[in-house]
């Protein structure tokens, strides 16, 4: 890598926790040290298209789909769970929701798109806004990953981003 060398240095403790990572990059006269929180701060700040969906598509995930209910076996974030706090858990959703469309609107969704996001995000106020039945169809709903994924396939289709999924057929060869 013409005269550079990337180096990876974590230290375990116990059960795998990791304790502390740093990045070194060594040129022929300087060696440059980044700590964990400085790499970690890089990544939430990369504006790249892939960095932004992939933190979208966490945050979607937390919002929707985080935590799993024993016995029903149905995936619940902490929309539905901020949602039973009356007026205020339905506004905190929603503002979180919202931080998802502006977010496509920056990297470039179209008009169209963003407005399709914006319904999605209004419904899931709307039928939040009930209580306690509401709560029940806001778990189900999951407005954030719809939004996530008409973002990503957006994308895909515009060549901003790799396709996550391979179109076409799969042939057995014997």
């Amino acid at each position: 890598m013409n005269g550079r060398a990337i180096r990876f240095l974590v230290q375990r403790l116990g059960r795998g926790h990791i304790v502390a990572m740093s990045t070194s990059v060594h040129t022929s006269d300087k060696v440059f040290r980044e700590s964990a929180a400085a790499a970690q701060l890089r990544r939430l700040t990369d504006t790249s298209t892939e960095a932004s969906l992939l933190r979208l598509e966490q945050l979607a995930h937390l919002m929707d789909s985080a935590f799993l209910v024993p016995g029903i076996n149905r995936r619940v974030g902490l929309d539905a769970v901020i949602g039973l706090v009356p007026i205020l858990g339905d506004i905190a959703g929603m503002a979180i929701a919202s931080y998802i469309v502006y977010e496509a609107k920056r990297l470039g969704a179209p008009r169209w798109l963003v407005w399709r996001m914006m319904g999605n995000v209004a419904i899931d106020g709307a039928v939040g806004s009930v209580p306690l039945a509401g709560d029940l169809l806001d778990a189900a709903f999951k407005a954030n990953r719809r939004n996530v994924r008409l973002l990503r396939r957006h994308l895909e289709r515009k060549g901003a981003l790799r396709p996550s999924e391979i179109e076409g057929t799969a042939v057995r060869l014997d």
